[in-house]
This record gives structure tokens, C-alpha cells and sequence, in this order.
């Protein structure tokens, strides 16, 4: 087939054209490579030689966004793949006391060190840093969530969890005595029908480094089943000589329980209170003991019943 290709006039034309293409393309390669180009890149930072006693307060900003001028040729290594992290040596810039300061000049040269000769700097942000450090001892201080989380309706939410209930702070000019405590931001979430863990930030202090700054919340979530049982009508408050016996003498009580809590019977009661008996009705109003927290939406089959007091023997 190549050789039919080759052999007739039209294959002959089309491979001159193809040919003179590829020609073309490999001297607009040549051109491309060798003109003058400006380019942003966003240069990875990070501090090296940190001593193990050191906290770094504040935020290292991650990159240096950095615009150069050059042949496009010696921004290849720049432009493909992800750019080798810039290293900035701890005992290199350290000012003073909780103090690591890298002025625009210290930067500006290290950015040329780090492009090479024939690229040139025409800016960069930011164009300094300063980073507060601290080798002073932290303060654990519990953690405070701030949420608001509701399960959706027919399930029920058991006691949140936090990955971690307590945080260290660190800071350079100290903690005050009555700083306990630090709040997660805050957290909102609705209809919730499954065990749901969410990692959530601590809200920064100003000042100050939290470590570790964000934690996991497990929110426990699981549908309510309903459940029917039959319950003794107790009498309260009546004299030692009197009887009083009510029709029925049970009540069915109907609630919603946590599925994991099915199987487990907690003690709830229905009672008649001799002293509020109303002689001149048949029917007297029975009430609820407290009802366990696990239980939801009870009710009872009949709100009343009817009575005979006796006297005993």
C-alpha cells in the first residue's frame, strides 16, 4: 500500500506536503524557543534546618509568584511538570528573638539563584516575609465545637465525638492564665440520616499557632422505630383505707426508640392521682411518669379511664 502511495502522483503530492509541514513546524519550534517571552510561575517555598524545639507562629506563604523574562527555551523546565520547592535556610535569616525575617533583596536573590543566569526578575509577590517562631513551652486548651447539626425527621443523633477534645497553643509573647479554650469554626448541616464525620478547622487566634488546627467530628446518626408496649396504671396519693381500681388497668404506650435501642425496655410508667380525681366524672386522667431520653413522641392509647373507689377491709 505505501509503496502504491509512493509510485503515484497525488501519493508523491501529498507526501512533499507533508514533509514541508513538519519542516515548517520544527523552524516555528526553533523560532518559538528562541523568542523573548514573559511568564508567571508560582515558585513552592519552605523552610529547612528548623530545630525540633522551634514553632513556626503564622502561616509560611506556600508560593512565591514570581514574573520572569526569558527565552522561552530556558523556561521549559519551568513550564512542564511541577516546579522543584525553593529552600530557605532557618539559621540563614534568623533576625532575632521570634523573628525570621527574608528582606526583599535576600529574596530577590535567591530567586535569581534559583532561575539561573539569563532569566530575568521582574517581580515577585510577596516581595518579603517575615515568619514569628518560638521555642517557648505551648498551653493545652480544650476544644470548643460550634455547630448546629439536625438529623432528618424519623432519625434521632446520639453524642458528637471529637477526633481530639483538647489543642497546644503556642505563642510568642505568651498565653494568658484565663485563655482555656479555642471553638472550631462553625459547622451546619441538616437532615442527616447516617453516621457522618466532617473535618472541621479550629478558628485561628491571632498571635498564635494551634496545633494541630483542624479535627474530625463523628456525628452518630439512626432511624427511630416505632414501638408499642402495654403499661400498669399505678394509683398515687390515695389513703391507706381506700382501693382504687381502674378499667382497663393497662395502657398501650406507643414511642419512637433509636434502632441500637430496640431491644432494650427502660422503665416508663402511667399513673391515676387519687388527689386530682374528679368524683363527679366516671373517667379519671392518667399521666406519664418521665420518660427516658432515648424515647421520642410517646403517646398513650387513652388519656383517661374509668375508676371504683372502694374502701379496704
Amino acid at each position: 500500500m505505501w509503496r502504491k502511495l509512493t509510485d503515484s502522483a497525488n501519493g508523491k503530492n501529498i507526501l512533499i506536503y507533508l514533509l514541508c509541514v513538519c519542516t515548517a513546524a520544527v523552524f516555528w519550534l526553533f523560532l518559538s524557543l528562541d523568542t523573548e517571552v514573559q511568564r508567571d510561575i508560582d515558585v513552592p517555598i519552605a523552610l529547612d534546618n528548623v530545630p525540633d524545639s522551634v514553632i513556626i507562629i503564622g502561616n509560611i506563604p506556600p508560593v512565591v509568584n514570581v514574573s520572569v523574562q526569558s527565552k522561552a527555551s530556558q523556561l521549559l523546565k519551568f513550564s512542564w511538570g511541577k516546579p522543584s520547592v525553593m529552600k530557605l535556610n532557618y539559621h540563614e535569616y534568623l533576625k532575632r528573638d521570634h523573628v525570621l525575617s527574608i528582606s526583599r533583596q535576600k529574596l530577590d536573590a535567591r530567586l535569581r539563584d534559583y532561575f539561573g543566569q539569563g532569566v530575568r526578575i521582574v517581580s515577585f509577590r510577596p516581595d518579603s516575609v517575615k515568619i514569628y517562631h518560638t521555642s517557648e513551652p505551648g498551653k493545652r486548651v480544650a476544644v470548643r465545637l460550634d455547630a448546629d447539626i439536625q438529623p432528618k425527621l424519623q432519625y434521632t443523633m446520639g453524642d458528637i465525638t471529637l477526633s481530639m477534645d483538647s489543642v497546644m497553643v503556642y505563642s510568642t509573647t505568651g498565653i494568658p492564665s484565663d485563655f482555656r479554650s479555642v471553638a472550631t469554626e462553625r459547622i451546619v448541616k441538616s437532615g442527616l440520616t447516617d453516621t457522618t464525620s466532617f473535618e472541621v478547622k479550629i478558628k485561628a487566634v491571632p498571635g498564635m499557632r494551634i496545633i494541630p488546627d483542624h479535627i474530625t467530628v463523628t456525628v452518630p446518626v439512626e432511624p427511630l422505630i416505632s414501638k408499642r408496649r402495654n403499661i400498669s396504671i399505678e394509683v398515687i396519693n390515695q389513703p391507706a383505707d381506700i382501693k382504687t381500681i381502674t378499667f382497663p388497668s393497662t395502657v398501650e404506650a406507643t414511642y419512637l426508640v433509636p434502632m441500637s435501642a430496640f431491644n432494650t425496655d427502660y422503665q416508663i410508667k402511667a399513673y391515676l392521682d387519687y388527689q386530682q380525681i374528679d368524683r363527679k366524672s366516671s373517667y379519671a386522667r392518667i399521666k406519664l411518669s418521665a420518660i427516658p431520653g432515648v424515647y421520642r413522641n410517646v403517646t398513650l392509647s387513652a388519656d383517661s379511664v374509668e375508676y371504683v373507689i372502694e374502701k379496704r377491709l
